[in-house]
């Protein structure tokens, strides 16, 4: 941090959190702070973070809500480990994150929720804001925004309560003015919220967020002003994208190079709901969504689609993956493209509905009856969930088999600024069905993917059996020994050959050295955050993500030989760490957490450090 010309200090990079009470509307500031850095622009990631219980009780700890982002002028990898900036809109929030805050960092509270009743629900014996620590350890600004939100909107014609619910766009107001935001693009968005349906609530809003800015500007010092400069960026037309949003939009780009309709059908699950609610207002480009009555209809539902001819997709998280397992089986016999998104999430059973986890890939690789081998792609970040998903569409139509995409509730809801492609860049990814008129053998295959060629049924000529009994080559139902044996080698066989198709492994740093970290899925932003902090220091250390984990990439095992030590980070009890060993015959050193939360940087960087001082 350098002191700015104009007198802010100039900082390359900042973490905020956003916290409250579930129902103080911390998602929403959270979600507007991020957008307006957007357009400054600045590079960001979020990390939105909320409870899984509906309404838990006002004021207490399971009621948390919380909104993290970083911003900055320089390339953001993570949503950062500990926030500089914390706003805490009651006692029960600032138990929970005040631990994060780093030390020094600004504090703002809303002074006006720290009663007795408040405090005690919090398990605070005392009042902290009456501790002298808090003042040393952080640069503490105490604010009566209850109080001042109220007072702005003195003539305002809305109640009482929902004068109170406005607070939020007080406190976003001052954190603009402490991180000099323009407030322009808020308000903006409170206009085109509500000011037709509601244009007093508009009105207020706007108020509100003002007073919190000039507040800043009329009774507080340069001290506690900073600026973050533009970041550098590539020329294109950029959009803020969650993960869920990515799908969306790859499946829709997938399906349209595929030149196949698309049809989603979906049962609401935390956190893969939005998925299907997104995909519902793209009927504009034929896109179809079905509302099933559970897991095993969705599945259903979609492979259908795929049997007419369309392209079938399905998303839940890990505990519908285990009901769609029947189906999964039948759509790998039967050999029809199918996606299977699941948005994994912290489990066993209902588990953390709202937090993250990668507990799903052995489920993934393995979870289902018989020799059933699936492609499995991961993506890597919020905005790589589009290349994911249109990578699953492209394996799943041009092998005619069904694919397992995994994301994570940390990808799913994190943001990030995201280029948005050129379609003409996208490649061609479309596969002809029989044609009517010319001999048609349901299971003859092509000599290159192995895959079999797809009919429309109903057509003349065309006609052919399907379904889950065992068939031969030429779809007859066979009960042969030997037949079994051969068609699911050839299945298997099939899924393998998909690793020719896939570009070579990208590494960070070297490919051979002293220590190798593996990742996939959400992970990848720490480990390379972390290996190109300590390679900058002078550590021997490089990385690898893996994209498909089913199959591997063709030179994952060459890569790893040329390393002394590896090195798997994951949000498991060691899944990827065991496959690794058990193909490769390497010691993956395994590196777990499962808390709900994404790795920090710090975290891996430690652990690499243990690894290569040892």
């Amino acid at each position: 941090m350098v002191e700015a010309a104009r007198g802010l200090r100039e900082m390359k990079s900042v973490v905020i959190r956003f916290a409250g009470d579930s129902g103080d509307g911390m998602q929403v500031v959270g979600e507007r702070f991020t957008d307006t850095s957007v357009m400054v622009p600045n590079a960001i990631a979020t990390f939105p973070d909320f409870p899984a219980e509906i309404r838990a009780p006002v004021g207490t700890i399971a009621g948390v809500s919380a909104f993290q982002v970083h911003f900055g002028s320089e390339r953001i990898l993570t949503p950062g480990d500990e926030p500089d900036a914390l706003v805490a809109m009651n006692p029960a929030a600032l138990a929970v994150h005040l631990p994060d805050l780093a030390k020094g960092g600004l504090l703002v509270v809303n002074t006006a929720a720290f009663t007795d009743d408040n405090l005690k629900m919090a398990n605070f014996a005392t009042n902290p804001l009456d501790d002298p620590e808090l003042r040393r350890n952080y640069e503490v600004i105490a604010l009566d925004i209850t109080g001042l939100t109220v007072e702005a909107l003195k003539e305002s014609a809305l109640t009482h309560r929902d004068r109170l619910r406005c607070k939020n766009f007080f406190a976003l107001g001052f954190m603009y003015w402490v991180y000099s935001r323009p407030i322009d693009p808020t308000i903006a968005y409170i206009n085109s919220k509500w000011a037709v349906k509601s244009p007093d609530l508009a009105d207020a809003n706007i108020r509100v967020l003002k007073a919190g800015y000039f507040l800043g500007e009329t009774t507080e010092t340069q001290r506690n002003r900073y600026h973050v400069a533009r970041a550098a960026v590539q020329p294109g037309t950029y959009r803020k994208i969650s993960g869920n949003e990515a799908i969306v939009l790859g499946l829709i780009a997938g399906a349209r190079k595929a030149g196949r309709e698309l049809l989603y059908s979906g049962y609401p699950i935390t956190p893969a709901s939005s998925i299907l609610e997104m995909l519902a207002s793209y009927k504009h480009f034929g896109v179809r969504t079905v509302q099933a009555e559970d897991e095993i209809a969705a599945i259903g539902v979609a492979l259908g689609a795929s049997y007419a001819g369309h392209i079938g997709i399905t998303g839940t998280s890990g505990p519908g993956m285990c009901l769609k397992a029947e189906f999964m089986g039948l759509a790998g016999s039967v050999e029809l493209p199918l996606v299977i998104v699941d948005v994994q999430r912290g489990g066993p059973s209902t588990g953390l509905p709202t937090k993250t986890e990668q507990s799903d890939l052995l489920q993934a690789l393995y979870g289902r009856h018989g020799e059933s081998p699936m492609p499995v792609i991961a993506a890597s970040s919020p905005s790589d969930c589009f290349r994911a998903a249109f990578e699953a569409i492209r394996i799943a139509i041009q092998y005619s088999t069904p694919v397992i995409l995994l994301s994570d509730g940390y990808l799913a809801n994190g943001s990030e600024p995201w280029l948005v492609p050129d379609e003409s860049s996208l490649p061609d990814i479309s596969k002809p069905f029989a044609k009517v008129g010319e001999p048609y053998v349901s299971f003859a295959r092509d000599p290159e993917t192995l895959a079999r060629t797809q009919a429309i049924p109903g057509q003349p000529g065309l006609q052919h059996r399907i379904g889950g009994l065992e068939k031969d080559d030429k779809g007859t139902i066979s009960y042969d020994a030997e037949n079994h044996g051969r068609m699911t080698a050839l299945r298997a066989a099939k899924v393998e050959a998909i690793a020719k198709s896939l570009p070579p492994s990208e590494t960070v740093g070297t490919r051979s050295g002293k220590l190798l970290v593996v990742g996939w899925g959400g992970t990848q932003g720490a480990i390379t955050a972390a290996v190109d902090s300590l390679r900058a220091e002078g550590f021997d250390v490089s990385a690898v993500h893996i994209h498909h984990l089913n199959p591997l990439p063709a030179d994952l095992g060459q890569l790893l030989a040329g390393f002394e030590k590896i090195l798997v980070p994951e949000l498991n009890l060691g899944q990827l760490s065991f496959i690794l060993r058990a193909k490769y015959l390497v010691d993956a050193i395994s590196f777990n957490k499962v808390k709900g939360r994404p790795f920090k940087v710090s975290e891996i960087r430690e652990r690499i450090l243990e690894i290569l001082n040892a």
